[in-house]
């Protein structure tokens, strides 16, 4: 059913997108839409370039008669979120992606769409195709891994674009522009653990905690959605205690950037405290419905019977794990005093999962302050060498501060009164834009980031409003007509 977004005006945009979609491009496998993108921009005629990481650069020179403008970067990234739910069957790495129209939304079947950062690609191109419009020069840089790391944006070099003006397509508020956004680290977490045999008596059951609704762990931690993680660990520090619930295997959440939508356990009990075990899942499961029942009502905790394991963890690796993660920070931390609305500072205990006598956790911290990211850093750093795990703090990667005078900021203002009758509400947003990085490496670039309305992205819920793609579409274009000339710039 993907081909019925063909039928989407404008037409520009959605053919792009249609192809994005029929070309696997989970992070950290680009390779395919790499080459698309190098094809792309040389059956066009124009200087495309690979860069060591995996950027793609396309330059395309100014329309006859604003060859004085100033240069803007159109950028977005390749890779995409991916997210399914359980009972769907897809490889993103060999699948396309099934794009449906909704309504007014277009979405996919089960899966993430791809939209974030699909449909500023998406735009790029189109510009880069399009003969009847006025711009000044163009470079459209296309990065990788911005999903896992942000790796394109790392290792971009200083001396391969001339822009002026950098045009970031990864925002998902039509009508809005944003003039900043939150710095990040990464928190990775081992603990050793050890095994015992499990005695005899005892039955074994496979913990469930599903139907969550996850997604972007920046944009939507504001939401107050439900982490599985959070939510089983918590069950079991009762049933622990209460029923001496032992451990066999923990596979929780998915990504480091998206809000943990399901995590499993199994465990085992013994057998005289069976019935009370089981009751005390069903009560646990009516009381996070009742918690959550404006934010998650499709929360589903059961367990499922299974084969009784032969090893369990020790009871002192159990309870460091147990406690640990219940006791770290999660969800919003604290809110922004300079931004009514905006998030500060957040955490995401995004995964945690056992293997060969490892426990691997991950979580991810934004914040929009440098202080208080270390502050919460070393707040997770101190939870989990408590309980004996060793940890890093890795990825880190700068805000991106607000210039409330800048002059692209002014010339877009007025070009959306002009077209639309209002000025974009201006805004930062809690998540790691590219921005950040991006402008260490070009420090007198001159930023914004703006996009289409996409709802619920990194989850199998992710869509794009298809009336506020044209909207966006038109205002790029204008917007390109109207940048500054550089003298303007200069003087």
């Amino acid at each position: 059913m993907s081909k019925e977004i063909l039928s989407l005006e404008p037409k520009a945009i959605w053919e792009n997108f249609y192809a994005l979609t029929q070309i696997p491009r989970p992070s950290k496998h680009e390779d395919a839409i790499q080459d698309y993108m190098m094809k792309f921009g040389q059956d066009l005629g124009l200087e495309t370039i690979k860069d060591a990481v995996g950027n793609i650069i396309i330059k395309k020179p100014a329309t006859p008669g604003y060859e004085d403008r100033q240069g803007v970067v159109l950028q977005g990234h390749l890779d995409m979120v991916p997210q399914k739910n359980a009972d769907t069957e897809h490889d993103f790495e060999k699948d396309p992606i099934t794009a449906i129209i909704d309504g007014e939304w277009v979405t996919a079947d089960g899966t993430t769409l791809g939209a974030d950062n699909g449909m500023g690609v998406a735009a790029a191109m189109a510009v880069l195709q399009a003969t009847d419009i006025e711009h000044g020069p163009v470079e459209a840089l296309f990065t990788a891994d911005e999903e896992t790391g942000m790796t394109g944006a790392f290792g971009l070099q200083n001396d391969v674009l001339d822009g002026d003006i950098l045009l970031n397509m990864d925002s998902e508020d039509e009508g809005e522009l944003y003039v900043g956004c939150a710095g990040g680290i990464d928190a990775n977490v081992t603990m050793k653990y050890k095994e015992e045999k499990l005695e005899k008596g005892h039955l074994a059951y496979k913990l469930y905690m599903k139907g969550l609704k996850g997604g972007h762990s920046g944009m939507e931690i504001i939401l107050g959605r439900g982490n599985s993680n959070k939510l089983l660990f918590r069950f079991m520090k009762y049933a622990t205690k209460n029923f001496k619930l032992k451990l066999a295997s923990i596979d929780g959440g998915s990504l480091r950037n998206a809000i943990p939508r399901e995590s499993f356990a199994v465990v085992a009990v013994p057998e005289k405290y069976n019935e009370k075990f089981l009751a005390a899942i069903a009560e646990f499961e009516a009381t996070f419905k009742a918690e959550l029942s404006a934010v998650e009502p499709d929360l589903a905790f059961f367990a499922e019977a299974t084969d009784v394991p032969k090893k369990v963890f020790k009871k002192k690796s159990q309870k460091n794990l147990i406690n640990a993660i219940y006791a770290c920070p999660n969800g919003v931390i604290r809110m922004s005093d300079d931004m009514p609305g905006l998030v500060e500072t957040s955490l995401n205990l995004a995964r945690v999962y056992s293997e060969n006598g490892v426990i691997t956790i991950q979580a991810l911290i934004r914040s929009s302050v440098n202080s208080a990211k270390e502050d919460l850093a070393q707040m997770v750093s101190s939870t989990f060498e408590l309980a004996g795990g060793k940890v890093k703090l890795e990825g880190e990667y700068p805000g991106w501060k607000p210039n409330m005078d800048s002059p692209i900021l002014k010339t877009m203002q007025k070009v959306y009164n002009d077209k639309y009758g209002k000025i974009p509400e201006i805004k930062a947003i809690h998540a790691g834009l590219e921005c950040g990085l991006l402008g260490a490496v070009y420090p007198k670039w001159d930023m914004i980031s703006f996009g289409p309305t996409i709802r619920f992205p990194h989850s199998p819920d992710e869509k794009v409003k298809v009336d506020t793609v044209a909207k966006f579409y038109d205002f790029l274009i204008e917007t390109l007509k109207h940048v500054p000339v550089k003298e303007a710039v200069e003087a």
